[in-house]
């Protein structure tokens, strides 16, 4: 008898667990919709937050009628890959991701997946899309972010607020796909500005006390700071105000974490901006029928605490140029 009720409890036990089991194992909310940030979660989070709002706002609600997986890179491009698979494995409608490093993850997981990116050049010239109207293939998505005038402008602005700059160093890692294509604009724009620039390559976030001694050697008196996602916001925000040096960031996530001037697109408008395109996947249109799409603003972001602690005094004429001003 005592046998038999132990046996009863246990398959009741069993049988109890089976639901829970099943629960555990169901098919995640369709659609999925895979992210994958190049940054961590701590400096992504703002962007991310900006892809899930406008994805609310057309009428995906995770948990709901939605699923939304995360992964993070923190900074580094060789995770990529592994997290781009892992996101593949689970068979997303569309593919989400926010940089050059990523795409090329994700390009070399699938050719079937959707996927909509953020990428620094024309499309076309990197082989990524047939034409800008038209991609054809998986992938569409926004660029411009790193083209020969935006790169120029920004070292116009350092040097409009810093009028005697005559020396600049630009911070760049020349693994990251939108680095190496700012090295390229770089000289040239620096040539027309009239300023002599040096080349600091920064492979990994663990070389930036190296390069700010380099900086240091070289005497520059102004820095710009590749828009690349490969090195740590927060380090390299650290080691500008360590070195007191004026400089300019491509996104002003920099500037809001301490740093003097950013001039680009808004980071968080570009997640919402391809939210809308994953939107309109979702719903029936092919990626390489929708067009690659242009930012929608520019933003010049002036940090006049950060100038004040580096003793810069920035003149009201520039200061009227910005888009935001930080005091």
């Amino acid at each position: 008898m005592i046998r038999r009720r132990a046996f009863i409890t246990l398959l009741g036990g069993a049988a109890a667990a089976w639901p829970l089991a099943a629960r555990a194992q169901q098919a995640p909310i369709r659609p999925l919709i895979g992210v994958l940030s190049p940054l961590s979660a701590a400096e992504g989070v703002q962007n991310t937050n900006a892809f899930r709002s406008a994805l609310r706002e057309l009428g995906y609600i995770e948990g709901r009628n939605a699923t939304i997986e995360l992964r993070y890179a923190n900074g580094e491009a060789d995770r990529m890959g592994a997290l781009t698979r892992e996101l593949v494995a689970l068979k997303p409608d569309v593919l989400f991701v926010g940089s050059a490093p990523g795409l090329v993850a994700a390009r070399n997981a699938t050719r079937t997946i959707p996927i909509v990116t953020i990428v620094p050049e024309d499309p076309v010239a990197s082989g990524i899309a047939s034409s800008i109207a038209r991609p054809s293939g998986n992938i569409t998505g926004t660029w411009s972010l790193g083209d020969y005038a935006l790169v120029g402008k920004r070292l116009d602005f350092l040097k409009l607020a810093v009028p005697r700059l005559a020396r600049v160093a630009a911070i760049v890692n020349p693994d990251d796909p939108t680095d190496r294509m700012e090295m390229t604009q770089l000289p040239k724009a620096a040539i027309g500005l009239g300023l002599a620039l040096q080349l600091i390559e920064v492979h990994k976030a663990a070389e930036l006390e190296s390069a700010a001694a380099e900086l240091v050697r070289a005497g520059v008196q102004g820095m710009y700071l590749s828009q690349g996602p490969t090195l740590s916001r927060r380090q390299v925000a650290a080691m500008v105000e360590r070195l007191k040096l004026p400089a300019i960031h491509g996104f002003r996530t920099f500037v809001d974490t301490g740093g003097l001037l950013s001039y680009g697109p808004n980071l968080s408008e570009l997640y919402r901006q391809s939210a809308r395109l994953v939107d309109r996947i979702l719903k029936g249109e092919k990626p390489g029928d929708l067009p690659f799409e242009l930012p929608t603003r520019y933003e010049l972001i002036v940090n006049l605490k950060a100038a004040k602690a580096i003793g810069l005094t920035i003149q009201d004429s520039f200061v009227l140029l910005a888009d935001e001003v930080i005091e």
